[in-house]
């Protein structure tokens, strides 16, 4: 659901900018209370892995495909003020490096598949989550209903923004229908991969999926009699003692391998919204990207003939850079929150000091002869 440039007015194009802006500067902010020493390195996953599966684009029927816009799965992973921050820096990577979405509607489109997909996908897991067993199970089936809410609730929104400012005179309804139709289809295949992914990173690291934090029970040992061991003792579990550098690496190659080499085997057919733009009739109030001439446009590398190559090249630098300056972001941003905590520790300790030594002051003054 990559909006092109042309859509939608000056206006309104500015509105979403507003609105991506703001969003992202709230969620810098919440994700200082998201991120600690594991989660930071996830989130650079994350957005790796979210813009490797944006390339998989899957058939949907009628000669129309989808792919995942991963804000639901990102929040359930990192949690939601940093899964947004994730989804944005994949849209930014894909704008500026790949020519795929509009400069001029790069607000709108962090608004649209980071935005609202992280705050309906997020908002529905929940709320399915309280309903559901707390088993891995019970989340999978959360996330899958959280992750195809999110996709027609996005296109429900576009809809209404294209009737508030869109370039071309198309009835809102006749757009809601079409976008809403197609884009449910393409939620129930957005709900399939988070849940596989999300169960599959529960079955490794149940620790490092922020949306399962105190919703499944650690395995308690017992004695013979009944008694629980002590946590202390029976610590010696690999879901315990390993640490998350193995699966991260892990995670990263898997990433690698979605877009340099099974992206080439994605559907070619036009995603949910430009068969709709097509079939509507204003497909061509989209403009050309200003960046189409860039080295890696549409994902290939400008100068490599084989074609396959050149799609698994640029499929793996996006994973590089959507790793480094997602995984950047959300280390500087816990670096501060770190350094704040300690600077407000330091503070708080000081007037304790200082009355030490004012009492060491005063009892050796006393004790003089």
């Amino acid at each position: 659901m990559h909006v092109p440039d042309g859509f939608f007015t000056v206006a309104l194009s500015v509105a979403g900018a507003a609105v991506a802006a703001g969003g992202i500067a709230v969620c810098l902010r919440g994700a200082r209370r998201e991120l600690d020493e594991r989660m930071a390195p996830m989130a650079g996953l994350v957005a790796a892995f979210v813009f490797a599966a944006q390339m998989l684009n899957f058939p949907v029927g009628a000669g129309t495909s989808g792919h995942l816009l991963g804000g639901a799965l990102a929040a359930i992973l990192v949690g939601p003020y940093t899964g947004f921050l994730c989804v944005a820096v994949v849209i930014a990577v894909q704008a500026l490096f790949f020519a795929d979405g509009g400069l001029t509607a790069l607000g709108i489109n962090i608004t649209l598949m980071g935005l609202v997909t992280v705050l309906m996908g997020y908002g529905t897991f929940r709320a399915a989550g309280a309903i559901l067993p707390r088993s891995r199970t019970g989340i999978g089936v959360a996330a899958f209903v959280g992750a195809a809410v999110s996709v027609p609730a996005s296109a429900l929104v576009f809809t209404a923004m294209y009737a508030i400012g869109g370039t071309s005179s198309i009835d809102p309804l006749k757009v809601a229908l079409a976008m809403g139709g197609v884009h449910v289809i393409i939620g129930l295949g957005e709900g399939a991969i988070t849940a596989l992914t999300v169960t599959t990173v529960l079955a490794v690291r149940p620790d490092l999926v922020y949306g399962a934090r105190g919703l499944i029970r650690r395995a308690q040992l017992r004695t013979a009699s009944g008694e629980p061991v002590p946590v202390a003792q029976h610590r010696t579990g690999r879901a315990e003692t390993s640490k998350a550098r193995p699966f991260l690496l892990g995670g990263v190659a898997a990433a690698a391998v979605l877009a340099g080499v099974v992206s080439f085997y994605a559907s070619a057919s036009p995603d949910g919204l430009e068969r709709v733009a097509s079939d509507l009739g204003f497909l061509s109030q989209a403009k050309d990207h200003p960046l189409a001439g860039s080295p890696l446009a549409d994902y290939s590398v400008e100068g490599v003939e084989d074609e396959r190559l050149s799609a698994g090249l640029a499929g793996l630098l996006g994973v590089g850079a959507s790793l480094l300056v997602g995984g950047g972001v959300a280390w500087l941003v816990h670096r501060r929150e770190r350094r704040r905590r300690l600077a407000q520790t330091s503070a708080e300790a000081r007037p304790g000091e200082q009355q030490t030594t004012e009492s060491a002051t005063t009892e050796s003054v006393t004790t003089e002869p």
